[in-house]
C-alpha cells in the first residue's frame, strides 16, 4: 500500500486542531494539561470536571511500555459505561502487546519474521505491515522495518498504532474526548476536563532550560524519537549502524503511527529529513536537534 492510498487523517474537517500558543500569552496562565519531553513525561494535575462530565485517569504497564488513558467522557455516558469502554482500550493495548511485540518469540510479528505465516493471515497483521511498508517509501527508505537486525521489526510504528486503535475504541464507545500518552508520545482529541482543548507543553529533548513549546490541541498526534536514552536503539537501515545525527526528533500531525515512524525516520537521516515536511505536508517537525 502506497502512503496516498492510505486512509487520510487530515485536519481541515475540525478546526481548531493543532494551534501554537504564543509563548508571552501563556505566561500565568493555566498550566498545561499534559507535558512531554520532560523526564517524567507526566500529565499535570487534571482540573475538575463540570457536573456533566466524568473525567477518569489509568495508567497501566505491558511489556512494551506504560500507558495513560486520561477520558472526559459525558455524564450521559454513566460510570459503568465509561468503565467498560477504558476496560477495552486497555484490553486492545495488552492484546497488541502479545500479538505483535518483536520482543516475544510467540507473536505474530516473530513468527513473520520466522517466515511460519504470511501476512495475509491475519488482517490487522497485513494493515501493520502496509504501514510500514508505505512509511518506507515516504521517508525514502529511512524508515524501513525491514532493515533491523533480526528482520521484519514495526518497533518504530507499533506504538502508535497500538496507541490509534485503543483510542477508536474509546470513539467507538462514544468518548471522543480524551488523551492518550505513550513515554514521549500522544494521541489527543476533543476537550480536556476544563472545557478546552487539550494544553500540550512539549520540552526541549536535550535543554531543559528552555521554554517549552505550548499546543493547543482538539484532535492529532505528538511522535517522539530519541529521548530514552538508549542511544543506538536507531539504526540507519543503509548502513546498519546507530543513528548518530541527533539527538532526538519530535513530529506532530494528525496520526501517531505516522508520527512516530516519520520522528523514527527523521532521527535516522537528520537534517535531510526535514524535506519530508513541505509542500503541504500534514505532519510537521517540532524538534530535530543535532548531536552535539
Amino acid at each position: 500500500m502506497r502512503i496516498d492510498q492510505q486512509p487520510r487523517h487530515r485536519w481541515a474537517d475540525e478546526q481548531p486542531r493543532t494551534r501554537w500558543v504564543d509563548q508571552s500569552a501563556f505566561a500565568g496562565r493555566r498550566r498545561p494539561d499534559l507535558r512531554l519531553g520532560s523526564r517524567s513525561h507526566r500529565p499535570d494535575p487534571a482540573a475538575s470536571a463540570p457536573a456533566d462530565r466524568i473525567a477518569v485517569r489509568h495508567t497501566v504497564a505491558t511489556s512494551s511500555g506504560e500507558y495513560t488513558l486520561l477520558l472526559n467522557a459525558p455524564e450521559r455516558l454513566g460510570r459503568r459505561a465509561v468503565g467498560a469502554a477504558l476496560a477495552d482500550a486497555v484490553a486492545e493495548l495488552r492484546a497488541i502487546d502479545l500479538t505483535y511485540s518483536p520482543n516475544r518469540p510467540d507473536s505474530l510479528v516473530s513468527r513473520l519474521r520466522r517466515e511460519e505465516i504470511s501476512p495475509e493471515s491475519y488482517p490487522p497483521l497485513a494493515d501493520l505491515v502496509d504501514r510500514c511498508a508505505a512509511m518506507r517509501a515516504a521517508t525514502d527508505g529511512w524508515f524501513d522495518a525491514w532493515a533491523v537486525p533480526g528482520g521484519f521489526d514495526p518497533g518504530g510504528l507499533l506504538g502508535g498504532w497500538a496507541v490509534e486503535r485503543a483510542a477508536a475504541r474509546l470513539r467507538a464507545a462514544g468518548i471522543n474526548d480524551y488523551a492518550v500518552l505513550a513515554g514521549a508520545d500522544l494521541v489527543v482529541r476533543g476537550h480536556a476536563a476544563h472545557g478546552g482543548p487539550w494544553r500540550v507543553a512539549v520540552h526541549h529533548p536535550t535543554d531543559a532550560r528552555r521554554a517549552p513549546l505550548v499546543l493547543e490541541m482538539t484532535a492529532g498526534a505528538v511522535g517522539t524519537s530519541g529521548v530514552t536514552g538508549r542511544r543506538g536503539h536507531v539504526v540507519d537501515p543503509h548502513t546498519g549502524e546507530p543513528a548518530r545525527q541527533l539527538d532526538a526528533a519530535t513530529v506532530v500531525g494528525p496520526d501517531l503511527a505516522v508520527a512516530d515512524a516519520y520522528a523514527t525516520a527523521l532521527y535516522a537521516a537528520g537534517p535531510a529529513g526535514l524535506a519530508w515536511f513541505r509542500d503541504g505536508s500534514d505532519y510537521r517537525a517540532l524538534f530535530a536537534h543535532r548531536r552535539r
